[in-house]
């Protein structure tokens, strides 16, 4: 799963880039407040993203990690913070992989 991640994240990091420079950190918030539906396609990636902080929070806690600097790097940056920390997982199982295999 790591060599899927590692393609998604230096992808949508290639993406993200091209975008910024087009518009700016400003000027993609901007562009995110537009109109009602970009509205709720933000408030959406809120929502996730804070959801997501949870599960990283409570696997942090269990696995012995800093949260810290993934939660400080998915409010600034969205979806890398929750990237890195996958691709970080010091044996390469996720949260999710450590708990299907317990429940097994």
């Amino acid at each position: 799963m790591r060599p899927v991640l590692f393609v998604v994240f230096a992808a949508f990091g290639a993406y993200s880039l091209y975008v910024m420079w087009e518009l700016g950190y400003v000027g993609l918030w901007q562009a995110c407040m537009a109109n009602i539906g970009t509205w709720q396609l933000l408030l959406d990636f809120i929502i996730l993203s804070f959801i997501t902080l949870g599960f990283i929070w409570r696997d942090a806690k269990r696995t012995g990690r800093t949260f810290w600097p993934f939660a400080v790097l998915t409010l600034a940056a969205g979806s890398f913070g929750p990237l890195l920390y996958l691709l970080l997982a010091p044996s390469g199982r996720t949260a999710f992989q450590a708990s299907s295999a317990a429940s097994a």
